[in-house]
C-alpha cells in the first residue's frame, strides 16, 4: 500500500509538472520552466520512495531520493519565485548549484543503505558537503518562496496563499519522514497540488 501511495503521488506530481510545461511552451515565461522542474524533482523523489517501499531501500534509490527531494526541489521552487519578480540573475547561480548538487549526489560516499523505511540522511551522509549543501539550498529556496509570496500577496492573494500552504505541507511532510512512506507520499501529493494551484493563479 505504501508503495502504491508513493507511486500515485509521483504520477500526480508528474501530471502537474506536465501542465506547467504546456503553459511554458505557450508563454515562454522562465518561472514556469523553473516551477515545472521543481515539480518534476518532487515527482522523482516520490518515485524513489515508491522504489524503496516496494523493494527495500538501496544506495541507488536513496541517491535518487536525496538528489531530487533533498537537493533540488526547494531551490528550483525558489528560483521560479525569483524569476517571477524579474530576478534573472538568480538563474546562473541556480544552474551552478544544480550541477554541483548532481555531482555531490553521485559521488558522495554513503554508509550502506538498507531497510524498508525512508533512510535518515544524517546516518548515511557526512555533513560536508552533502547535508550542508541541502541545508543551504533548501533554506535559500524556501526563503525566496516565502519572501516573494509575502511581498506580492496583495497583488496575488489566493495564488500566494496556496504556494505558502504548499510549502508548509512540504515542510510538515519532511518532519514526518519517520512515520513512513505513506504519510510522506500523501504530503507530497497535497503539496504538489497546492503549489500547482498557486503557480497557475500567479500567471
Amino acid at each position: 500500500m505504501e508503495a502504491l501511495l508513493a507511486f500515485a503521488a509521483a504520477l500526480l506530481a508528474f501530471r502537474l509538472a506536465g501542465g506547467l510545461v504546456s503553459r511554458w511552451r505557450v508563454r515562454r515565461r522562465p518561472e514556469l520552466g523553473a516551477w515545472a522542474a521543481s515539480l518534476v524533482a518532487y515527482a522523482v523523489a516520490s518515485a524513489a520512495i515508491a522504489w524503496g517501499a516496494a523493494s527495500g531501500w538501496s544506495d541507488e534509490s536513496f541517491r535518487v531520493y536525496y538528489l531530487a527531494g533533498g537537493l533540488l526541489t526547494a531551490p528550483l521552487l525558489g528560483l521560479g519565485s525569483l524569476l517571477l519578480v524579474g530576478q534573472s540573475r538568480a538563474l546562473p547561480v541556480a544552474l551552478v548549484y544544480c550541477g554541483l548538487a548532481v555531482g555531490v549526489a553521485i559521488a558522495e560516499p554513503l554508509a550502506a543503505v538498507s531497510g524498508t523505511t525512508i533512510p535518515d540522511a544524517s546516518e548515511h551522509l557526512d555533513l560536508f558537503p552533502a547535508r550542508l549543501l541541502a541545508i543551504l539550498g533548501n533554506s535559500a529556496g524556501t526563503l525566496a518562496v516565502i519572501g516573494v509570496a509575502l511581498r506580492t500577496i496583495g497583488r496575488r492573494p489566493i495564488g500566494n496563499s496556496l504556494i505558502l500552504a504548499g510549502v508548509g505541507v512540504a515542510a510538515v511532510g519532511t518532519a514526518l519522514l519517520g512515520l513512513g512512506e505513506a504519510q510522506t507520499a500523501v504530503s507530497i501529493a497535497l503539496a504538489a497540488a497546492l503549489l500547482y494551484g498557486g503557480f497557475v493563479l500567479n500567471k
